[in-house]
Formats: C-alpha cells, structure tokens, sequence
C-alpha cells in the first residue's frame, strides 16, 4: 500500500512539473508576435503595389481604344501656279525678276541662250542689232518642265532699241501660252515698254496680257516697293 501511496505522489508531481512547462512555453511564442513599443512590424505578406502609369513605352496596341485616332498631318505644298520667265544681260531685270518671286512665291527660268552672249557692250550692240534685222530665235539652253501647269507667267526683259531681245520671241514660239495670264515686266533706260506689249498680243492671241511694269535702271536696282504696288494692283499678292 505504501507504494502506491509514494507511485501516486511521484506521478502526481511529474504531471504538476509537465503542466508548469507547457505554460512557460505558450507565453514565450506569444511575445514573438507581439511588437514592442517603437518598433515597427514590417508584413510577411507581398502587398499590392500601385498600377505603373500608363506611358508611351508601356502602352501596347491593346491598351487602346477600339475607336480610330485622327492624325492630323501636314498638307504637301501645292505645286506653284505661277511662272517668272525672264532675259537679263546687265542684271536689271534679273534684279526685278528675283523681287516678283520673292513676292509671290512662283517658280523660275531664265532665259540663256544656247549661244552666249558676249561680256563686250559694244560687241553685244551689233550683234543684237544684226539679230533685229534678221529676225533671229536664238535657240534656248534648257526647257521648261510641266509649262502646262502654269496659269500666270511673268515675262521680263530689257529693252533693247525700241524692242523685246530676241530671244523673247524665240519664248513666244517655243511655248503656247494660250488661256495663260501674261504679265510683262521691263526695264530699261527710259524707253519703257515701247511698242512691245502690242507684239506680244499679237503673238499671242488667245493670252490675257494684264498692265505690265517698267523699271528704269535706278529702280531695278531696288524694285520692291514698285513691284509690290503693281503684283497688288492687279489682285495677284494681297
């Protein structure tokens, strides 16, 4: 009996030691998840993180709308309509033909013939008289691309004796400008147009010829405010 009495009470301090453990135990896994003041607890978890704002680089063909993007795009320049055509052996009416361009934005072509002129005045005097009493065409270096598409040209040269050069003429024959609006321009000494306006009526016929503008040699030299007035007179610059 004595035994059993000493078995139990063994027994019975062996379960009050086991329970005293279990108990020590719990509390110290509890503390570890607690945090203590003035720290902070950063989370086990992933968190979400905030959408990428949408760019250029990180945009792909399906983040678009299914409605169509107007794009609006530069218009191409229009060809131009406009045509300077001029002769210029001292450089005058080249000065006048380069002011009408500016103004108006037309295209270009100087006649050179396919035969220089020489650089000698004097030289130059009997060889342009010879070609007025012969009535020459001095052939033209070049042609003009796509004349056709031309509405208005401007017709510049100097007078020489009383007359267009003749190279002007061997223009008039070469091209038709009929249904065209021409528009002459000349310099000279103080002769202006002479007789020449009429020539080019009657050469072409089927042309609107419109008031041209004569330039003395001084005027030549700086034609802008003369080419101006005249280009708006006739309604062709604003």
């Amino acid at each position: 009996m004595m035994k059993k009495k000493i078995f139990a009470v063994m027994m019975a301090c062996m379960l009050a030691f086991a329970l005293a453990a279990c108990g020590n135990t719990g509390n110290h896994m509890e503390e570890s998840t607690v945090p203590k003041p003035g720290t902070t607890v950063e989370p086990t978890a992933e968190t979400e993180s905030e959408p990428e704002t949408e760019t250029e680089e990180n945009t792909s063909p399906s983040d678009t709308s299914d409605e169509a993007v107007e794009i609006e795009s530069e218009p191409e320049d229009a060809a131009a309509t406009e045509l300077v055509v001029y002769f210029s052996w001292s450089g005058n009416t080249e000065s006048a033909a380069l002011e009408i361009q500016n103004q108006t934005g037309a295209d270009m072509f100087r006649l050179v013939p396919a035969e220089p002129y020489t650089d000698d005045y004097d030289a130059l005097l009997d060889i342009a008289q010879e070609e007025q009493r012969n009535g020459a065409r001095p052939a033209i270096s070049g042609s003009i691309e796509n004349f056709d598409s031309y509405e208005v040209v401007y017709l510049g040269y100097p007078n020489w004796w009383g007359d267009m050069p003749m190279i002007i003429y061997s223009f008039l024959d070469d091209y038709d400008l009929s249904g065209k609006r021409i528009v002459p321009f000349v310099t000279s000494g103080g002769s202006g147009f002479s007789n020449t306006i009429s020539t080019i009526k009657s050469m072409e016929p089927d042309a609107e010829v419109l008031d041209g503008l004569s330039l003395g040699s001084s005027q030549a030299a700086d034609p802008g405010d003369a080419a101006a007035d005249w280009l708006r007179g006739l309604g062709l610059v604003e």
